[in-house]
């Protein structure tokens, strides 16, 4: 890998080896599930302010076995979210700033020759971090970005033809500034459907601005975070979630949201959207107390799942548009 792989933070080395399949994790009662992911929010919240709303629904995404996409001008504290959540789950935490230069081999590593050996070893990439910022992901061409597809797509990275699991839980938060569009390269769709939820920070209020400033003044509240869980707790939280009951009426009801959007736009939401909003809404009946999934849960979720996903038919109109028109007009039954 070049010297200027432009990654940073996490340990040197993560524990690879794949995900051993769901009996391997028992899990937490829903009421423990719940306290978790609360207790991880309010953590993370000792560092970001006013922002409980966006760490709820980076937490949900989580737990869902999903990714998420932040969307925002500099200096909203994307960044800092990402560090936070990893260190309140005492998860190894890789940040990559994605340039015009970036490779594909800088992401997710490549094989180098060893003399000694005479032998090609692995260089693992920071794709080999439980939580992967990809920092400005929309500022590399697409050859880049798409060298993180089958890694939040299959938990895998392929090199030279060999196939290396990646370390569970394993979670990409990218980030990209809706600013300078005309040095960024708009991000695939291929891409932006692996993004279980499409999020905006927005800046703070003046009150919540004057407590950024009164936190940070001295030493940053990051440098002195400390976990409250880990990464095999967190993976009997996923357990649990996936538990949680998702009956018929509730899944037909997903479908005709999704089934709207692919009649009333130029491109709606794919199955996979579909799927990543049943499991959000599995998360958020978790974190209400319930082993069971409303439609309101499905309702709280659908906004920052679906949107992102959807290409409108006008420009006057926006994928926020879409969802709340098909929330409208989809009856519950």
């Amino acid at each position: 890998m070049s010297d200027d792989a432009r990654s940073d933070g996490g340990d040197a080395a993560v524990e690879t080896g794949g995900d051993p399949g769901p009996s391997a994790f028992e899990p937490l009662s829903v009421e423990a599930a719940a306290d978790l992911i609360g207790e991880i929010v309010d953590n993370v919240e000792r560092v970001i302010v006013g922002k409980r709303d966006a760490v709820e629904h980076i937490l949900v995404a989580t737990v869902a076995r999903g990714h998420v996409l932040l969307e925002d001008v500099p200096g909203t504290g994307k960044t800092m979210l990402a560090r936070a959540v990893a260190t309140s789950v005492d998860a190894s935490f890789r940040r990559v700033q994605f340039t015009p230069d970036l490779l594909p081999s800088d992401v997710t590593g490549v094989n180098v020759f060893n003399q000694k050996t005479q032998e090609f070893e692995f260089q693992a990439g920071p794709v080999f971090a439980n939580v992967v910022l990809a920092d400005e992901i929309n500022r590399a061409p697409p050859k880049t970005q798409s060298a993180l597809l089958e890694a939040m797509e299959e938990r895998q990275v392929t090199v030279d033809g060999d196939t290396r699991p990646l370390p569970e839980p394993f979670v990409v938060i990218g980030t990209q500034n809706d600013v300078e569009s005309g040095r960024t390269y708009e991000l695939p769709m291929a891409e932006i459907d692996r993004f279980a939820k499409k999020l905006r920070l927005g800046y703070p209020d003046d009150e919540q601005e004057a407590e950024i400033i009164g936190r940070t003044a001295g030493h940053h509240p990051i440098e002195e975070l400390e976990p409250v869980t880990d990464g095999h707790t967190l993976r009997r939280a996923r357990e649990t979630a996936s538990q949680v009951t998702l009956s018929e009426p509730v899944r037909e009801y997903i479908a005709r949201l999704a089934e709207h959007t692919r009649n009333t736009a130029q491109l709606g939401v794919s199955p996979r959207g579909s799927i990543a909003l049943a499991r959000t809404s599995q998360v958020r009946a978790l974190l209400d107390g319930r082993d069971y999934v409303t439609p309101d849960d499905v309702q709280a979720e659908v906004r920052t799942v679906f949107a992102h996903r959807i290409r409108p038919r006008t420009g006057s109109e926006t994928g926020e548009d879409v969802v709340a028109s098909a929330v409208s007009s989809v009856p519950v039954e």
